[in-house]
């Protein structure tokens, strides 16, 4: 019993691995990326450091892969924007100088009850003008048809048409707004800030780089953050009826900071951005007795071709690199944990089993030694 006892000690002395909870194993990682077919040699695997030289290489990468500026696909229409009457449309029509053609509307009745309704097909009727198809025609056109029409009953007709009611074109604004609504297009053209404005604006759990507008079956991704910071007009596209605005939370834009933390958890980035620091800041640091600052890693991407990146702070001025590393939505932040935790580890684990063996010698040994009567 014995020698087992001493063949289980020499085994925990020599299989630190064997230690429970999560650790980095550089070595199996190179292993499984050599043996993943997709990924070629073993060589092209490495474990990045986070120095001066890595933060100079990705500040060059996001000012030279900044994404060129959007095409609003209605931006001819938005130049020369004019509204077009359509169907279940209110209008308006005074004929000077012949107030029986005009209705009034009164103190206590309002200028949308008491006009013109568009029928669904698209038609209004008017007095002695008869039924006019005033669907996808311009104010101008309008006052134009309805003056030719009254040219045959009142001499040069002049007359006035507006719309004052606007029910027949509709915007859907939902997500995370204060006020996810249905939203009338009028003669003042709409884009996606106006829409977002009239819905009382974003909620503190709105992604701004994430808007997604839906129309005719298609759906693209605006930035409005970028519109908001950096005067990006290119993204507030003009909209038109039927288009469905989505303002997605952001609860998607979250890191994972793991291993030997003070409170080990996943933080959501705040407008789409964390660094390194943040996140080792919010979890309230690393843990003083188990922490190995010397391997702090970074794992981003794919699980069978992922890159990782290592910060060594032992010293505290590294920490100024990690306020300056950005981190990405999915990153998983490690802090291993020192050799001597997890030999502590190891002999928490096996002490009550060499224990229980040994109290078993004991009374083996002691029975040898007292025979019962």
């Amino acid at each position: 019993m014995r020698r087992v006892l001493l063949l289980v000690w020499v085994l925990c002395t020599s299989a630190c691995a064997w230690g429970p909870g999560m650790y980095m194993d550089e070595g199996a990682l190179r292993k499984r990326y050599a043996e993943n077919t997709d990924a070629g040699t073993g060589d092209e695997f490495k474990v990045v450091p986070i120095d001066v030289g890595l933060l100079k290489e990705q500040q060059k990468a996001r000012l030279g892969t900044r994404p060129p500026p959007l095409q609003d696909p209605l931006a001819e229409l938005a130049a020369n924007y004019n509204y077009r009457v359509t169907a279940h449309d209110v209008l308006s029509v005074i004929v000077w100088d012949h107030p029986e053609l005009t209705i009034p509307a009164g103190e206590f009745r309002s200028a949308e009850a008491t006009g013109h309704p568009v029928s669904t097909d698209g038609t209004m009727f008017f007095p002695y003008a008869g039924i006019l198809q005033v669907a996808g025609k311009t104010l101008p056109e309008i006052r134009e048809l309805l003056t030719q029409r009254l040219t045959h009953v009142i001499e040069k007709p002049q007359l006035d048409v507006r719309v004052v009611g606007f029910r027949g074109q509709k915007v859907q604004v939902t997500g995370e707004v204060l006020a996810p609504s249905s939203l009338p297009i009028t003669d003042v053209p709409m884009r996606v800030q106006d829409a977002i404005s009239q819905a009382r604006g974003p909620t503190p759990e709105a992604d701004l780089r994430g808007v997604t507008l839906t129309r005719d079956g298609k759906t693209s991704t605006l930035d409005l953050q970028a519109l908001y910071e950096q005067g990006d007009i290119s993204q507030n596209w003009l909209l038109r009826d039927g288009d469905i605005l989505h303002v997605p939370d952001r609860s998607r834009n979250k890191v994972f900071v793991l291993g030997e933390v003070r409170k080990p958890s996943s933080r959501i980035m705040v407008k789409g951005r964390m660094t390194l620091a943040e996140a080792i800041g919010d979890t309230e640091g690393f843990d003083p007795i188990s922490s190995n600052p010397a391997k702090v890693y970074v794992i981003r991407g794919s699980f069978d071709q992922p890159t990782i990146y290592k910060l060594d702070a032992r010293s505290p001025d590294a920490l100024l690199l990690a306020t300056q590393f950005q981190l990405q939505p999915h990153d998983v932040v490690f802090v291993s944990a020192h050799n001597l935790t997890r030999w502590n580890r190891i002999i928490t684990q096996i002490q009550p089993t060499v224990q229980m063996l040994w109290q078993a010698v004991d009374i083996g040994d002691r029975s040898v030694v007292f025979p019962p009567p």
